[in-house]
């Protein structure tokens, strides 16, 4: 041991002396080297300095950060529970807690949006909760000045607290409408308070909020807001009508400001209103059906009562409108008096936003300039709703407008007075122009058919309408409801006109799909039943049917359905129906050629007793029930084919009486061209793959930065 610590000594004192002479070496050459070398080296711990600096930093920036998420986590919990301890505090005892109002409505402007969002949902289940059933009424100078006792002043202050915070709170949202992030919040809100007190105070911003958003871009916001303006209208003991009367007026300002471009739903909410059907008739009618008293009673000598009692009785009707004056604010029902007066208001509202589009949309179609929407509909995107309206509610239109109505309708329709003139073009589709004839047919039969209106140019449109039809581009359940409208309801047709709408829809069953041919086809058998005459057109004769000498040959591109010289040819399209491979269109169409063996005081067996738009309306339906089983069978079809195919083997003799001379040279060339051609795609494959991974490391990197700002920023925010 003694000998190996020495030896260990000993190594110790050489290696220092090596590194002694090594020292002295190198500083020999420093000195050699000269000042550059020196210049160089501080050059170089200064630029070393300011990189090591963050590293050390950079552990105390993590743990700051660490920290302050730490923190916003527990105060984001904090006020959780604080929201949740005053909501539980306000639905247990409003009258004592109305205080805690103001507490939620300050956490409503909260920096944290999460926060912000809870604090209004809170509020709104509040609000829906401690909302009376009355409109609070704004106290007089006179009541304020009565001295009134502690309850009744805890009742009032209750409600002024109650009434300023709702203010607030819809202010709050109106604000945050505004706001992308909080935009579906205050949407929602907004609709369940209409929905749950549209008789409180403040409607009338509730109401503009709601009705401005039924335009809006977004579906969610679009469907809640049509929601709610529809159970308004639906529960009208809610408010007692004066809501809707308010709603509808906004609907018709806001058409009127944005010139009739605004989205359908807008229009389409005035559906769900309901009108009594006595509402357009006279009060001067109804007073002269009023009985009369007996002459006998009335010319009587009643003796004057003493001014006593007429002092009595003027104080008892006194008390009684004050009683009856508490019960209506009171209760939500109307007199019927006060129910037509608000519901003639509702509709004068109403029919003037139908007539202004009516006419934005005839002064359009004349121009020139064809403007574009972005609005479903075209150019004319509230034209459907408003036609759809004017014929729900035709029976209450009054009668000094219907001739205007009508010769408007008749324009938008696109009939020309002269046939020899090429009518203009027409901005309208076809399914407008459809349900332009039918709500002029409506209007005159819901009025009794009391106008001396000659609607023959509803019918020579509706004939060649039928002939621009396209299933791909318009509404087949328009075209079955104006079959029902113009052909299947009313009075019997005229011969003439009925054989050319007979031979019409027999070519246009023809052409088109079996849900547009189950419909034609059912009118086609309504008008042979009616028209006895025009069966004749079932008969197979070489000229025609037996009427064909009677009138002038058949003209298929007639305008006019007098003119067509239909009763001159035979109904052969439907000899071709009997094979369709629909079985509901071909088990109709024999049942109409069954109709010439009958007689003319005999019908048919008929297989459905639907009118055209219900049996359109059917067939649609179970076509699309019968979809998806109709593709597997399909694919199961294809494959049991693929599995059935066999590969044929050719024999030598085949292959040898082949002209397979190809040249090697020709040969090498095509092989060289085709692999080169292999090459290029696998190179293009391999170069859009990496140029896909720079792209997407490129846009990581972009959004690292974006995040990394925003971080900053709201740092900064939350120091200042």
């Amino acid at each position: 041991a003694k000998r190996a610590r020495s030896e260990d000594k000993a190594k110790g004192a050489e290696s220092r002396s090596d590194d002694k002479d090594a020292d002295a070496k190198q500083s020999s050459q420093k000195e050699c080297k000269g000042r550059s070398n020196k210049k160089e080296d501080s050059k170089l711990q200064n630029v070393q300095r300011p990189l090591e600096v963050p590293k050390e930093k950079l552990h105390s920036v993590v743990l700051e950060e660490v920290k302050e998420e730490l923190s916003a986590d527990e105060l984001f919990e904090k006020k959780k529970a604080q929201l949740a301890e005053l909501g539980m505090a306000m639905l247990e005892d409003p009258e004592s807690n109305i205080r805690s109002l103001n507490d939620l409505l300050i956490i409503c402007n909260d920096t944290d949006q999460r926060v912000v969002k809870l604090a209004i949902m809170s509020l709104l289940a509040v609000f829906r909760d401690i909302i009376p059933s009355y409109r609070i009424r704004q106290l007089t100078e006179k009541e304020l000045a009565v001295e009134v006792s502690k309850e009744v002043k805890k009742t009032r202050y209750y409600e002024y607290t109650l009434i300023r915070s709702y203010k607030a709170y819809l202010q709050k949202l109106i604000s945050l409408e505004k706001q992308p992030y909080f935009y579906l919040v205050a949407v929602r809100c907004l609709c369940s308070l209409l929905d749950a007190a549209p008789h409180f105070n403040h409607r009338e911003s509730l109401l503009a909020s709601v009705v401005k958003n039924l335009s809006s871009s977004n579906d969610v916001a679009r469907k809640l807001c049509s929601e709610a303006i529809r159970s308004l209208f639906r529960n009208e003991g809610k408010h007692r009508g004066e809501a809707t009367v308010e709603a509808v007026r906004l609907v018709s300002a806001s058409v009127k400001l944005n010139d009739c471009q605004l989205h359908p739903d807008v229009v389409e909410v005035c559906l769900s209103l309901k009108f009594d059907e006595d509402l357009g008739k006279d009060e001067s009618k109804e007073e002269k059906l009023k009985p009369k008293k007996n002459k006998r009673y009335q010319n009587r000598d009643v003796t004057k009562p003493s001014e006593k009692k007429k002092i009595k009785k003027e104080l008892l009707s006194k008390a009684r409108q004050e009683v009856h004056a508490d019960l209506r604010a009171v209760s939500f029902t109307l007199d019927p008096k006060e129910k037509k007066m608000i519901q003639r208001e509702t509709l004068a509202a109403l029919f003037e936003t139908y007539f202004r589009i009516l006419k934005h949309s005839m002064n359009t179609s004349n121009s020139r300039y064809k403007a574009t929407s972005v609005f479903p509909g075209g150019s004319h995107p509230l034209l459907a709703p408003c036609l759809e309206g004017l014929g729900k509610f035709s029976h209450l239109i009054d009668l000094d407008f219907m001739s205007e109505l009508i010769a408007c309708l008749k324009k938008l329709s696109g009939y020309t007075d002269h046939q020899g003139e090429i009518p203009p073009d027409n901005t309208l589709s076809v399914s407008e122009r459809l349900q332009c004839c039918i709500v002029a047919f409506k209007v005159w039969r819901s009025n009794l058919e009391a106008l001396n209106v000659d609607l023959q140019d509803f019918f020579v449109q509706f004939y060649n309408l039928i002939l621009e039809y396209r299933p791909d581009r318009d509404h087949g359940e328009v075209l079955a409801d104006a079959l029902k409208t113009l052909l299947w309801e009313g009075k019997q047709q005229d011969m003439l006109r009925a054989a050319a709408f007979i031979k019409r829809l027999a070519t246009f069953a023809l052409s088109f799909g079996s849900t547009e041919a189950i419909a034609a086809l059912i009118t086609l058998r309504h008008l042979l039943q009616k028209n006895t005459k025009c069966r004749n057109m079932l008969e197979n004769d070489a000229g025609g049917g037996s009427l064909s000498s009677l009138v002038a040959k058949y003209d298929p591109e007639a305008k006019d359905p007098y003119l067509s010289g239909a009763l001159a040819t035979v109904l052969w399209e439907l000899s071709l129906l009997q094979k369709h491979h629909d079985e509901t269109v071909s088990g109709m169409a024999s049942n109409i050629l069954s109709m010439a063996n009958l007689n003319a005081t005999q019908n048919p067996v008929q297989l459905s007793s639907s009118n055209p738009l219900e049996a359109y309306k059917d067939l649609s339906m179970g076509r699309e029930l019968s979809k998806p089983t109709h593709k597997v069978s399909q694919t199961l079809k294809c494959k049991r084919k693929r599995r059935s195919k066999e590969f044929v083997a050719l024999s030598t003799d085949v292959l040898e009486k082949a002209d397979c001379t190809v040249g090697e040279d020709e040969l090498r060339e095509k092989l060289q061209s085709h692999f080169a051609v292999l090459r290029g795609i696998s190179e293009n494959e391999r170069l859009r793959t990496e140029l896909n991974h720079a792209l997407s490391s490129i846009n990581m990197y972009k959004e690292y930065k974006k995040q990394k700002k925003a971080s900053k920023k709201s740092k900064k925010a939350a120091k200042a």
